[in-house]
């Protein structure tokens, strides 16, 4: 059997992916390694999902199940415990091997979805110096240890870095009784989102602590203590600012990256402004008949985006599947001024007659400030807002169908009122 489109990944992307294209007229088999579909929400309790797309503030877990009861309705057929080891282009398309329980297979498949979200930044990827004991984790493995193990990971812990999860878990442990010592955070300013920065720091009285890092840890088979510094603007540590804090547990929330490794084994390319793909307008990478979408395209803050990309992705690859077309004319988009990136990369030359969903982050905290959007001399949006942070992206939508005819790079400039 030819599938139209394989969907790699079960979290709320792969899901929405799988939905949408099954919806659009595809023939849809989706794959996960994990046992359960959901990804990452399956071990995220607490609310605050959902609140965009469902105007409700749902659980991970509830969020991930409004999504995969359509998944079971629609009969679109799931292979858990399944990993991809290998992809290449055949005549109809692309051939799929699989390894799982069941022993090795081969799929063949018009369209590929990748919705292979992202993974968190270890110690070793942040620069910190010592000894390799137990006790140092990051965020999410500390998250699924609490939330889906049942086991309490810390009794007295550090937090490196002021990421979402971070935050999220800083309250979590907090209330299952651990003591918290402070989140430190090597930039200036915080980088979760405001929200978060409220409820889980401020309402349970977390310390926050800026411009500072870890850059030892000390312990042989269990976490004694970490060594804090105060750092520069460069970010670098301050010779004689060292301070030495004694915990169990130091838990690591510096960042997420995009997992592109099956992107990469394709040739894809790759933005390194985003670490994710290079996308059109429908989601396309640069390898016609892959689509990407989720937070391996690039990551995002809420869920809601997650699944509005995935749902793109899907309808777009079931388009492709049936008809094998591509955009041959293709318009770049380009960041200016406060704009740090922007998504998606290009825009076909065929969605220029309609509406197109992009976003953005900026490179600092600006206070009221101006979007234009234009290709040339010709101002195609514009758009105030009254602050931007980069830790939270920003959605708009673009109407091109008023627009003059748009020949050169379509320009983001976001810049100070």
């Amino acid at each position: 059997m030819i599938y139209d489109v394989i969907v790699i990944g079960g979290g709320p992307a792969g899901l929405a992916a799988a939905v949408s294209a099954k919806k659009s007229g595809a023939e849809v088999l989706l794959l996960e390694r994990e046992g359960r579909l959901g990804g990452i929400l399956k071990q995220c309790i607490h609310d605050g999902f959902g609140l965009m797309r469902f105007k409700k503030k749902l659980s991970g877990p509830e969020y991930a199940e409004r999504f995969i009861e359509e998944v079971k309705a629609l009969q679109i057929p799931v292979r858990l415990w399944t990993f991809v080891t290998k992809i290449e282009r055949s005549k109809d398309g692309f051939r799929v091997w699989t390894v799982s329980k069941d022993g090795v297979s081969e799929l063949q498949t018009r369209s590929l979805i990748l919705a292979t979200g992202c993974r968190e930044r270890t110690a070793k990827q942040v620069s910190i110096h010592g000894t390799r004991p137990a006790g140092v984790y990051t965020a999410g493995t500390a998250q699924h240890f609490t939330n889906l193990q049942g086991v309490m990971p810390a009794k007295r812990c550090v937090i490196l870095g002021s990421g979402d999860i971070g935050l999220i878990m800083a309250r979590r442990l907090k209330l299952e009784g651990a003591d918290v010592i402070g989140v430190y955070e090597v930039k200036p300013e915080p980088s979760g989102l405001t929200r978060n920065m409220i409820q889980c720091l401020d309402d349970f009285q977390i310390p926050l602590h800026l411009s500072k890092t870890v850059t030892r840890v000390f312990g042989d088979e269990r976490l004694e203590g970490v060594e804090i510094c105060t750092v520069d603007e460069k970010m670098q540590p301050i010779p004689g600012t060292e301070e030495r804090i004694h915990c169990d547990t130091l838990i690591l929330s510096v960042g997420l990256i995009p997992e592109n490794e099956i992107a990469e084994s394709m040739q894809v390319r790759m933005d390194p402004k985003t670490k994710g793909p290079l996308c059109d307008s429908s989601a396309m990478t640069s390898v016609p008949g892959v689509f990407s979408c989720g937070n391996a395209y690039h990551v995002n803050d809420l869920v809601d985006y997650v699944s509005e990309s995935g749902e793109l992705a899907g309808a777009s690859a079931a388009e492709y599947a049936k008809e094998q077309k591509i955009g041959i004319v293709q318009i770049p988009t380009e960041a200016e001024g406060e704009t740090a990136y922007v998504v998606p990369q290009c825009v076909r030359q065929e969605d220029l007659r309609k509406k197109v969903t992009f976003y953005f982050r900026c490179k600092r905290t600006v206070g009221e400030s101006e979007l234009v959007v234009r290709s040339g001399n010709n101002v195609i949006f514009q758009k105030h807002f009254l602050a931007v942070r980069p830790p939270e992206m920003e959605r708009i939508l673009v109407d091109f169908s008023k627009a003059e005819e748009i020949r050169e790079p379509i320009v983001f400039e976001l810049r100070e009122a």
